[in-house]
């Protein structure tokens, strides 16, 4: 059974629509009204306050601090300097990814790691032989995340961390409300966002701080269905969703490489040695036999299926996890992949999906089918390969 997060005490009497999940073992609210509509807009053109609590904590200190991490993730972690962070798949002996969160380097043999899933025994087990520590603080340390275009500027008002000089990707200290806190230019959200670590005890006094001034900046709590939306739109991938974890994949076709999941650009295959760096050298150099790619779905031919029937035309109210079929273009189409997470991006007015495709159809500007279920029939409407992210606004990295 869920418990509360660290700022359950704050989030529940907000929480109209009592809609929660479980996540990582705690309750996320889904949505704090009974549509999360204002919860996304407050994301893309204000300001919006979730607790991302529940991921998974660890900090990595010592002596060999550093050799570890590189040891395990894809990218050099000699390169990262002290208040920087990264975002990196780590992988099995095969090739195959198990995770992938951030890892920044708060000091010089200091690093907080942040997965999905729980990977404490497989830092340790790596960590034979190494001068090294490795705390697990995911009941230690809260998180919250401050996304939207007015976060900037209200996180000024509130702290006295440098955050107008904080750049993408960076970390800085300060204190908010009298709490000593970490800030890193980060979020899940493709815009211009923060996350903001804690003591656990020290949850809600941040949170109230935060709320005391962000009235002037529209400041509104968000949800999980608000920020699937959002992570669609940024071309963000979930885990158990659009990829597994190679530990609990159930068939080989479950399990993702870094290249298959579009994230080639982050094995650095020159640095030292990793696990699984043999097999991803094999694979940079024969290519991938598939990949998670962006689909623009021709919505006029999902409007014209409604037409038909004599029905209103209906944009999905929430993004969809459950995997459809993608085919070839035309009548005769095979099967080529399957859509794994879908939404009506409300910004772009497009009806967009992350798909894992065969590599053939991999292409920028290739013509494939998605079906489509309208009124219990299945139909097939054309989709085409788009560059992700869907939606990149300059503001995400740009100075404040």
């Amino acid at each position: 059974m869920p418990i509360a997060s660290a700022f359950h005490e704050r989030t529940f009497p907000l929480c109209e629509s009592l809609n929660y999940r479980d996540w990582a073992g705690y309750y996320a609210v889904s949505a704090f009204e009974t549509h999360h509509e204002h919860e996304y807009n407050a994301i893309r053109n204000a300001a919006a306050l979730i607790d991302v609590s529940p991921l998974f904590k660890y900090i990595v200190e010592g002596r060999d601090a550093a050799k570890l991490v590189d040891r395990l993730v894809t990218r050099d972690v000699t390169k990262l300097a002290v208040g920087q962070v990264i975002y990196t798949p780590w992988c099995d002996e095969q090739g195959k990814v198990i995770d992938d969160g951030t890892v920044s380097r708060v000091a010089e043999n200091r690093f907080r790691w942040t997965s999905a899933d729980p990977s404490l025994r497989w830092f340790v087990q790596n960590s034979v032989g190494l001068d090294v520590t490795i705390d697990d603080v995911s009941e230690r340390i809260a998180a919250l995340a401050v996304q939207g275009p007015t976060a900037g500027e209200m996180l000024r008002n509130v702290t006295d961390a440098d955050v107008a000089g904080l750049k993408y990707f960076r970390v800085t200290r300060g204190s908010l409300g009298g709490v000593p806190v970490e800030i890193s230019r980060t979020g899940y959200t493709g815009d211009l966002g923060y996350e903001i670590w804690m003591r656990w005890e020290d949850a809600t006094r941040v949170w109230d701080a935060l709320v005391a001034v962000g009235e002037r900046f529209d400041l509104r709590p968000a949800g999980m269905l608000a920020l699937d939306v959002a992570r669609i739109e940024a071309g963000l991938l979930l885990i158990e969703v659009d990829f597994f974890s190679s530990r609990k994949a159930l068939i080989a076709s479950q399990q993702y490489s870094p290249y298959e999941m579009g994230l080639g650009r982050l094995v650095q295959l020159d640095k030292a040695p990793f696990v699984g760096q043999a097999v991803l050298r094999r694979e940079h150099q024969r290519g991938s036999e598939r990949k998670i790619v962006g689909l623009d779905i021709h919505w006029s031919e999902v409007e014209a299926l409604y037409v038909r029937l004599d029905l209103p035309p209906q944009a999905p109210t929430t993004a969809s996890r459950v995997a459809v079929p993608v085919y070839q273009h035309g009548p005769r189409g095979t099967q080529v992949g399957k859509a794994t997470s879908t939404t009506w991006s409300p910004v772009l007015k497009k009806l967009i999906a992350l798909a894992t495709v065969q590599s053939a159809c991999a292409t920028v500007g290739t013509r494939l089918q998605v079906e489509v279920t309208v009124e219990a029939v299945r139909h097939r409407v054309n989709a085409t390969v788009v560059k992700t992210p869907f939606f990149n606004p300059p503001r995400k990295t740009a100075p404040i």
